[in-house]
């Protein structure tokens, strides 16, 4: 299965659970139900995956846990608060660089409307690299 395929289903299945259960529940419950959710959908699905960090050569076993690995390649962080702020998407990313996995998906469970609270990261992506020359070529017209 591609990426993003495992994407949509993580999105979908999340969307659902927001309209079941709306927002204001702790992470862990969202967590909970959608790491059900997706293995009932035939996905594998880790929980509080210990990431760890090397230092200098000195491996520390505990930099991070990732609320859910999909398939060995998403990483899903998951909060349930009101706003998001610019620093969650760059802690993602750095999560994705430390377990060396190339997308992941923050996903906001304290919003009224879900869409509003989803945010894809990548990590050196192809389409990220792509995405970005069109963003400069863009920046440079418009200069």
């Amino acid at each position: 299965m591609k990426p993003n395929e495992i994407t949509g289903i993580i999105i979908d299945t999340s969307i659902d659970i927001h309209r079941r259960l709306g927002p204001g529940l702790l992470e862990s419950v969202y967590q909970a139900i959608l790491a059900y959710e997706l293995r009932k959908r035939g996905l594998k699905v880790e929980t509080e995956v210990p990431i760890p960090v090397v230092w200098e050569q000195v491996k520390l076993d505990i930099g991070f846990r990732a609320d859910l690995i999909v398939e060995s390649v998403v990483i899903v962080e998951l909060k349930s608060i009101e706003a998001l702020a610019d620093v969650h998407k760059k802690i993602l990313l750095t999560h994705l660089r430390l377990a060396d996995k190339r997308l992941g998906l923050l996903i906001n469970f304290g919003t009224e409307l879900l869409k509003d609270g989803i945010h894809r990261v990548v990590n050196n992506l192809e389409e990220d690299l792509t995405q970005r020359r069109g963003e400069r070529r863009e920046e440079k017209e418009s200069s």
